[in-house]
């Protein structure tokens, strides 16, 4: 996977990530998603507007004239981003975008798309903005290709607004003495294509003794990977924490998998702005900090479980 299309930092070490303790059992039962989304035809997350929006003159006028931030997101990663029961785009990320869209006057239109081909997306001008569990990292922001270190395209920006570390789930009940990323060499895991834990699966394999190679198997959701795992055609999956948690509480209605070791990589979650858009950064950071301040940022974190990945303030490219 490119540097444009990694969700997480490759891993150069491990750390033990510190929201581990986001991992509370219920932790993220589906609460639901209000009344915020909508579906015209594409997948959209609408804003009521405010009486006074009063951030709305921070914003390219571009974007205030039409009234709204196109939003590139792979939803398809529960609980961050998904289609709910009803068919309507939910999760962390849709009710952080309507909370910043009361303030800015404009409403977030979320537009499904594979992960790796977001940050694209971006830079040919199809969304205004990438939304989409995407780890902040110094190759994305330079536009540095992680896997082979050269340069593929413009960076781009990260407004920083939650932390999350990677995980490794098994099917239930048979762990097959999986805790470590070590333990996985001689096994065969899922992954999303393009993710950190894509990343870490392929700096792992490296360093497996001979006749006990780590066979990777990508998908280009963690929907598909699940399904893979659940099947019994893997002995592992693994995903950003939150979505790893998500599935182990509610595929199979909690029967389906287990959580296995401690999450790693602890890393910002980032808005992706065009370089060339400074204008619009600096409204969602300021947009981001008012719902800070107000309360709003709290309540959509605690209402879906994750509270100790909360950031204090918005960091624009605070990742490594």
């Amino acid at each position: 996977m490119t540097a444009s299309s990694t969700r997480r930092t490759t891993a150069a070490h491990n750390r033990l990530a510190a929201v581990g303790a986001i991992a509370v059992a219920g932790a993220l039962l589906l609460t639901g998603c209000g009344d915020q989304t909508k579906d015209s035809g594409s997948d959209s997350t609408e804003t009521a507007s405010a009486p006074s929006a009063p951030l709305a003159d921070k914003l390219p006028q571009s974007i205030r004239d039409k009234g709204t931030i196109k939003v590139g997101s792979d939803i398809a990663y529960a609980p961050v981003e998904f289609k709910d029961s009803s068919g309507k785009t939910a999760g962390i990320d849709p009710d952080l975008a309507a909370a910043m869209g009361k303030q800015l006057g404009v409403t977030f239109e979320f537009e499904n798309g594979t992960f790796d081909t977001l940050i694209t997306g971006l830079r040919s001008k199809r969304y205004d903005i990438a939304m989409s569990a995407m780890t902040d990292t110094k190759d994305r922001q330079e536009g540095i290709d992680s896997d082979t270190g050269k340069k593929v395209g413009e960076g781009v920006d990260f407004v920083d607004y939650f932390t999350a570390g990677v995980s490794i789930y098994t099917k239930k009940g048979d762990d097959q003495g999986i805790k470590t990323w070590s333990d996985l060499c001689g096994k065969k895991i899922v992954v999303q294509r393009g993710t950190t834990s894509d990343d870490l699966a392929k700096a792992e394999a490296k360093k497996c003794p001979a006749g006990k190679k780590l066979s990777i198997e990508a998908f280009d959701n963690d929907q598909q990977a699940q399904t893979r795992l659940r099947a019994g055609g893997a002995d592992a999956g693994s995903s950003d924490f939150p979505v790893a948690a998500y599935a182990v509480k509610t595929s199979g209605g909690g029967n389906d998998f287990q959580l296995v070791g401690e999450q790693v990589e602890a890393a910002p979650y980032g808005i992706a702005v065009a370089k060339d858009n400074t204008q619009l950064r600096d409204a969602l950071k300021a947009a981001l900090d008012a719902i800070i301040a107000n309360g709003e940022y709290d309540k959509v974190i605690e209402k879906w479980g994750v509270a100790d990945g909360a950031v204090k303030e918005a960091t624009i490219n605070g990742g490594k």
